[in-house]
């Protein structure tokens, strides 16, 4: 891996990880669904503008276009949505958390679906990953938190994991930022109409609003996609997951400084737990 790919992980992760928090503020203020079709349909318009004005068009084959179409209903609609969601019932650490299971979940589906070969040290690490998950929702649940919200968000791990899956097939092209923008247009088609039949829309237009809804759509919205389809095709998707490990100690730490949430003693064990597992399945993996 070289330094390139290494400063665009850590920037991705950072901008991915910050994600969680700025959600959990929008989402205060708007519909969670009505809130995130509207960025993707900001952000899918922006992305699609600048690569017209670029010269670019959006001309994909067959195969191209439903990788397209998958990724952006399983990342931005499942994902996402589930995740906007389960944030009105839980903290935007344990969202983090539960979303820093990629890894793990891509190496295990791996093994499941495509019988890839795993080794005794990633087989230990997808024990480990589950043992910390185990201790990290007893901890929860045992303190009050909503089962809802804790199911949403492996929902959207499990999205995130078909779409991480699909990430070849639809960046097979060099035209990345039209993919990112037809994918954004696509989730945004798909939430709008589930908003109109499952919410009731409420919008109250404060700052806090405005400043989350305005970096979730430019920073995590493009520029961290972006920054993924470009480090997928870089290094590879088993790892590129691998940045994730930095996931629950990023989420965490940046919901406590600008939420002031508090995590127990038990949810740190159990990041640590999770992230030695993610650490010993890419060891094992690359061997």
């Amino acid at each position: 891996m070289d330094f390139r790919a290494i400063l665009m992980g850590l920037a991705f992760v950072l901008m991915w990880s910050s994600a969680f928090t700025s959600a959990h503020i929008a989402v205060e203020y708007a519909s969670p669904l009505l809130l995130l079709s509207c960025r993707f349909l900001i952000s899918g318009l922006l992305a699609a503008g600048i690569t017209r004005l670029l010269g670019q068009h959006a001309r994909f084959s067959r195969k191209q276009w439903i990788a397209i179409a998958m990724f952006g209903v399983l990342q931005n609609g499942v994902y996402l949505g589930a995740n906007f969601v389960a944030m009105q019932w839980i903290d935007a650490g344990l969202a983090a958390i539960i979303a820093s299971l990629l890894p793990l979940t891509v190496a295990a589906a791996s093994w499941v679906l495509f019988g890839e070969k795993i080794s005794k040290t990633s087989l230990l690490g997808l024990v480990a990953g589950a043992l910390g998950v185990l201790i990290i929702m007893s901890a929860r649940l045992s303190g009050g938190a909503d089962l809802t919200g804790i199911l949403l968000a492996f929902i959207g791990v499990i999205a995130l994991t078909s779409a991480t899956l699909l990430v070849r097939g639809a960046t097979s092209s060099g035209n990345v930022l039209m993919v990112v923008g037809m994918q954004m247009l696509i989730a945004s088609a798909v939430l709008f109409p589930a908003s109109v039949l499952l919410e009731t829309w409420r919008v109250d237009w404060t700052y806090q609003l405005i400043a989350a809804f305005i970096y979730t759509t430019l920073i995590p919205g493009v520029a961290a996609t972006l920054i993924w389809f470009l480090l997928v095709r870089r290094i590879g998707t088993i790892r590129a997951a691998s940045f994730h490990f930095l996931n629950p100690f990023l989420g965490i730490a940046i919901a406590a400084v600008v939420l002031g949430e508090a995590m127990t003693q038990r949810d740190y064990l159990g990041v640590l737990v999770i992230t030695v597992g993610i650490v010993a399945v890419q060891l094992g993996r690359r061997r």
